[in-house]
């Protein structure tokens, strides 16, 4: 109809739109919306990558603020000319990079403001660095509503930030069934030659190559189990998705263990669906997380999982049910639960149907868009109710 108002426009601001899990899961959001209910931008605060190609909604601006190393100070007001320019009613910001830019859409009347934790960095794994949790603090002056995406961020940002309990929310990611499920077929023809054979037994795992990640404790683990059981080295093979600051390190690292005829390193790819479907075994060895994406999609995929207890990670696995929890950086651990899955075909089977079963029950993509608009419309006082599962489009 001629002359009728646009939907409210809430801007995301985040450090960079490379391949990752809070950039994956905002492209998920911003596809998912219904056009009605609300219109979605991208704030870089340096750099968008080729993943702003997985945006398909439409008339989505993506703008790039270049932020220069270090602190830089236009930047504040490259971003405020910006907000004064794009007029959002919500302002989103994710992660702790990005946390200081509360403070210039405080600054723009009526527009109103949602930070989302996500998980934290190698330089505060625990959320317990005092200059950071100070910053934490004053940005409650701020913020007016909280999204964690596990329950272990909810109590952090309530227990240890402070912040008021009634102004988080705990909304899970959700998965593409459609995308990510068992295979059907044989094992997809990926590798390079003489990686795997018919009979290969495939652990992988897929990540930013990142320390956070911590995947060269995976080669180390691999390194062992070789070593524990020999009868193994013609069967066990890895796949390591990824690419990222470590990349030269784990090459290094590979060629040094004598892994050279078991590893593959994919580097960055876009066929994770079926890279998922070569796999047998899903391996997280993060030194910490929020929620996992890769491991959402390695249940959805029926594999089971192995993963470090850390963050979010006992939320989706149930040590013995859908997979294993090792200590963090526990080579050994992770060594032996490798060696134990690699010898049960038929637990690791049951174990892959578990984790189907929980991904059925608790992360759908809709659900967690509804959860998310949900949000924006308190902020908003928006009158349409809340829409129904079913009023949520798939990408």
């Amino acid at each position: 109809m001629p002359g009728a108002a646009q939907p409210p426009l809430v801007v995301h601001i985040i450090h960079s739109l490379g391949t990752g899990g809070l950039e994956n899961g905002l492209v998920n959001i911003i596809n998912r919306t219904p056009p009605d209910r609300y219109r979605h931008a991208i704030v870089c605060l340096t750099e968008a990558g080729e993943f702003a190609k997985r945006i398909t909604a439409p008339g989505v601006a993506v703008v790039e603020l270049h932020k220069r190393p270090g602190h830089d100070i236009g930047l504040y007001w490259r971003l405020c000319e910006t907000l004064r320019r794009l007029r959002p009613a919500i302002v989103h910001t994710r992660n702790l990079a990005t946390l200081e830019m509360q403070f210039v859409a405080a600054l723009l009347p009526g527009v109103k403001r949602v930070h989302g934790e996500h998980g934290r960095d190698v330089f505060d794994l625990h959320g317990a660095n005092r200059k950071y949790n100070l910053l934490r603090k004053a940005a409650r002056l701020v913020v007016q509503r909280y999204i964690a995406v596990s329950r272990d961020l909810e109590q952090w940002l309530t227990g240890t930030v402070g912040v008021p309990p009634a102004r988080v929310r705990q909304i899970y990611n959700g998965v593409d069934q459609d995308r990510f499920h068992p295979r059907r077929e044989p094992r997809p023809d990926l590798a390079p030659d003489g990686i795997l054979a018919s009979d290969s037994l495939v652990v992988g795992t897929v990540g930013r190559l990142a320390e956070v990640k911590n995947q060269p404790s995976l080669l180390r683990a691999v390194h062992r189990t070789l070593h524990q059981h020999p009868e193994l080295d013609a069967r066990l093979r890895v796949i390591i998705v990824g690419g990222g600051p470590m990349a030269a390190t784990m090459r290094k690292l590979v060629t040094d263990l004598g892994l050279a005829k078991h590893v593959w390193l994919a580097g960055d790819r876009h066929d994770i669906p079926k890279l998922l479907q070569c796999m047998d075994i899903f391996v997280l060895p993060s030194l910490g997380e929020g929620i996992s994406n890769t491991v959402l999609e390695a249940m959805a995929s029926g594999l089971p999982v192995i993963a470090t207890r850390v963050g979010g990670n006992p939320e989706l696995i149930e040590d013995g049910w859908n997979g294993r929890l090792v200590p963090v950086n526990d080579d050994e651990a992770l060594a032996e639960a490798i060696a134990e899955l690699s010898t049960l075909a038929e637990q690791r089977a049951e174990m892959g149907r578990n984790g189907m079963k929980k991904i059925g029950a608790s992360f759908d993509w809709r659900r967690t868009v509804t959860e998310y608009l949900s949000v924006y419309d308190e902020l908003t006082d928006r009158a349409s109710a809340q829409p129904q599962r079913e009023d949520i489009p798939h990408a």
